[in-house]
């Protein structure tokens, strides 16, 4: 049996960490300005970004449990977002679990 596809490796996390930049830089707000939406949608991109650093930050300390699982809910936050339609995923529906 392969390990392929189940064992994390620093190039897994690697992978995932760019996935997550180019989400994160795809993803376009579609909300009103000074609105409520666009309030709470910059708390959801801040716990984005946050957990990003924090994924990078486990990779540079070789914890990559730790890294997967923060790169993991990065992604999540925007995904959330682009679900919810407070951002704009532009049909991608490779990097973005579209609405």
């Amino acid at each position: 049996m392969s390990d392929e596809g189940t064992t994390l490796s620093v190039e897994r996390v690697e992978s995932y960490l760019d996935i997550t930049k180019r989400a994160r830089a795809k993803a376009t707000p579609c909300v009103v300005e000074g609105s409520t939406e666009a309030a709470h949608l910059a708390i959801m991109l801040r716990m984005a970004d946050d957990y990003a650093s924090d994924a990078h930050h486990f990779l540079t300390k070789g914890d990559l449990v730790r890294a997967f699982g923060a790169i993991n809910y990065a992604h999540a936050w925007i995904d959330a977002g682009v679900k919810i339609g407070w951002l704009d995923g532009h049909g991608d529906d490779v990097l973005f679990t579209l609405p």
